[in-house]
């Protein structure tokens, strides 16, 4: 040893022995790391569940059911498992079902990508396609849904509640999971609010309601919400929920899907709220969707003009079969497919009186209504919803001083056109934006019976009767999708009119 006391040459045998404990204790403690993660992991990722067992023959749907339309059916689930207490729980075997059914009737599924391409440019890239959406972002999608997706290779969407990832396990997806949806492939993720998806006291007797389309009563200060206030926190909801997508690594969301199918005309906003949420939606949005809707909006132009698409809720008893025929409803059709609608009653929707008489109401093959002094049809109100070009021929009969007749066009536009056809007279009027135009109106030689013809474009609606008594009525300035619409007929008699009054009919339709 050196005088000055120096160890140099020795080991440093505290330091060895303390790097040795270190390790001891890292060794030790790995197999209890390893452990907390993997728990935390399966914590977070569920195990996924086997599809089900393969069926063997048909699928159980009549693939002629699902004609080929040059726009696709949005369809809307919630959640896919084996809970059969809520009719939005669709089982695993159902989900299945409903693929294979699709998939044998030479169904395509579209990516959000795919889908928002369609509205900016009108064109599809197959036939028959559809969309497949889910609201909420529940845990059965990747426990059950994402594998028999895998299986039929099928993509879909999956509209998350930012706030609630993660939260209430089982219930919600996790983040981890997510994850691994988006790199399958399969799955992308559109907008859904952050923790605006919930009911909140919107009046001072505490009735609740949406919160993403309500003001809502400030307990404290006895007041509701003023509409800057609604503004911003909705504003504030949208933010949220578009960082939660960044900070994960999804793309920005295109789409938003309404919470609870809220319609707007059910709000307090009132006409300006209604109107500041819809444009400060289609600022951060390319549409919105919904399940409930006030007129037919199917994808197309008339909903993206108005920035909000109809989806087909499908639910816990919709069978393969009946999807289809759903989704066929919803196919548009050209007016040159339809020709003599009168002869396929299916394919009305009857409304304003007996209902179970079907159209037989106002062709006059059924008994005459009782109890109400209207009775209305609308052939295929979302088939035809984007029709804006046509020409109707039809006959009316029956007409008397206290009944007569309508023929609706542009039906369920902002727009629509009707004509009025009684015994004496004939007259044209279009609604819309709040106020109605009338037009022309024509007295015609007193008959019992009326030739109508009815020629439909985006710049005027022509009528002729009986071959010699013409009506125009030009259209304002205005978009051709804002005016699109099918046609809607309808009979009625007199309030005042006895109970014996003939009620009138319409005895031929055609459509070209």
């Amino acid at each position: 040893m050196k005088r000055d006391g120096s160890t140099a040459g020795r080991p440093r045998r505290p330091l060895l022995r303390a790097a040795l404990g270190l390790l001891a204790l890292a060794l030790v403690a790995l197999p209890f790391t390893a452990a907390w993660k993997y728990d935390a992991f399966r914590r977070a990722v569920a195990h996924q569940a086997p599809p089900p067992p393969l069926a063997h023959g048909a699928a159980g749907a009549d693939a002629k059911a699902a004609p080929a339309g040059n726009a696709p059916v949005v369809l809307a689930y919630h959640d896919i498992g084996p809970d059969d207490r809520s009719r939005y729980t669709v089982s695993a075997a159902h989900f299945d079902a409903q693929l294979r059914a699709l998939r044998e009737a030479g169904y395509r599924t579209l990516s959000t990508r795919e889908f928002t391409d369609f509205l900016r440019t009108g064109r599809t890239p197959a036939p028959r396609t559809v969309y497949l959406t889910f609201d909420d972002g529940t845990h059965g999608l990747w426990v059950h849904a994402d594998r028999i997706l895998a299986r039929h290779r099928m993509k879909a969407a999956a509209y998350l509640i930012t706030g609630q990832v993660g939260t209430h396990r089982p219930y919600y997806l996790s983040w981890a999971e997510i994850e691994r949806m988006a790199g399958s492939g399969r799955w992308d993720f559109q907008a859904h609010t952050d923790l605006s998806h919930a009911r909140a006291a919107v009046d001072a007797a505490g009735r609740r309601a949406p919160v993403l389309t309500n003001r809502l009563w400030l307990q404290g200060e006895e007041r509701l919400e003023t509409d800057r206030e609604y503004r911003s926190r909705v504003a504030a909801d949208i933010d949220r929920s578009a960082a939660a997508f960044a900070r994960h690594g999804l793309p920005r969301p295109e789409l938003f899907a309404y919470p609870f199918s809220e319609r707007l005309e059910d709000s307090n906003l009132g006409p300006r709220g209604a109107d500041a949420l819809r444009a400060l939606l289609r600022e951060h949005f390319t549409a919105t969707l919904t399940n409930s809707a006030d007129r037919p909006l199917p994808p197309g132009p008339r909903s993206a003009a108005a920035g909000k698409i109809q989806r087909l809720e499908v639910m816990r008893d919709t069978t393969p079969a009946a999807l289809l025929r759903d989704i066929a409803h919803r196919t548009p059709v050209r007016p040159s497919d339809v020709r003599r609608p009168l002869s396929h009653p299916e394919h009305w929707q009857v409304s304003g009186g007996p209902v179970r008489a079907g159209l037989g109401a106002l062709t006059g093959t059924a008994p005459q209504p009782r109890g109400t002094h209207h009775v209305q049809a609308a052939y295929r109100p979302i088939a035809t919803a984007d029709w804006t070009a046509y020409h109707l021929r039809a006959t009316a009969g029956r007409l008397h001083e206290r009944a007569g007749v309508t023929i609706t066009v542009r039906a369920g536009s902002d727009h629509p056109t009707t004509l009025w056809v009684g015994r004496n007279t004939a007259h044209l009027t279009e609604r819309g934006s709040g106020r109605a135009r009338t037009g022309p109106t024509r007295h015609l030689d007193p008959a019992a019976s009326h030739s109508v013809s009815v020629s439909v474009t985006p710049q005027e609606v022509r009528v002729v009767i009986d071959g010699t008594h013409r009506l125009t009525l030009e259209a304002d300035r205005r978009e051709p999708a804002e005016g699109a619409g099918g046609f809607v007929l309808s009979t009625g008699i007199a309030d005042d009119a006895g109970p014996e009054a003939a009620w009138p009919r319409f005895t031929a339709l055609e459509v070209g």
